[in-house]
């Protein structure tokens, strides 16, 4: 664990338990990083650096519950990053590629429990093929409905109701091996 993420998975745990000055110091430390990660991104539209930042901490703000404790907090909040910047290039139109060695930091803080990626699999494999395509397309790949319907052969409406269904069945499946 590198030292910025302890402190920030420090900060980010005290103001879960109702810190509200370790919660405002870990937001603007967040906030600093972020500004970083827009403007390499971001060098075509500098202008919309302080939006993506703004979005992004309001969005750990709001999913702050949804936070594991026990898991690393930066790849956490950069993963709400990454997919704020999506957001903002498909509003926009914008295709592209982002090297994954920006990423480096990141994913070293984060090792998977073993056989984690096995059971996705393992649990996505038990889905009807619609379905399973339909929880890659959105989940793990980070299509939009439409597009992700799209290539199902589906509405967007279908799509959103087949993605539900699968999701509750893949919870559903995996509480039963908890329990079990």
């Amino acid at each position: 664990m590198t030292e910025t993420e302890a402190v920030l998975k420090g900060l980010m745990l005290l103001g879960l338990d109702g810190d509200a000055q370790a919660y405002r110091l870990l937001l603007s430390q967040l906030g600093g990083r972020l500004r970083v990660y827009f403007e390499r991104r971001m060098r075509d539209a500098p202008g919309d650096v302080e939006d993506l930042v703004q979005e992004t901490l309001i969005a750990v703000h709001t999913r702050r519950a949804t936070y594991d404790r026990a898991q690393p907090f930066t790849p956490w909040a950069f993963a709400l990053a990454r997919y704020k910047l999506i957001d903002h290039w498909r509003r926009r139109k914008v295709r592209t590629t982002v090297p994954i060695d920006d990423y480096v930091d990141v994913l070293a803080a984060y090792t998977p429990e073993p056989g984690s990626a096995m059971d996705l699999d393992r649990a996505l494999g038990t889905l009807p093929e619609r379905q399973r395509d339909l929880v890659r397309d959105v989940k793990l790949e980070g299509l939009s409905l439409a597009e992700a319907g799209g290539r199902a052969g589906v509405s967007e409406g279908a799509a959103k109701v087949a993605l539900h269904r699968a999701l509750k069945a893949l919870g559903e499946r995996m509480r039963g091996r908890a329990d079990g």
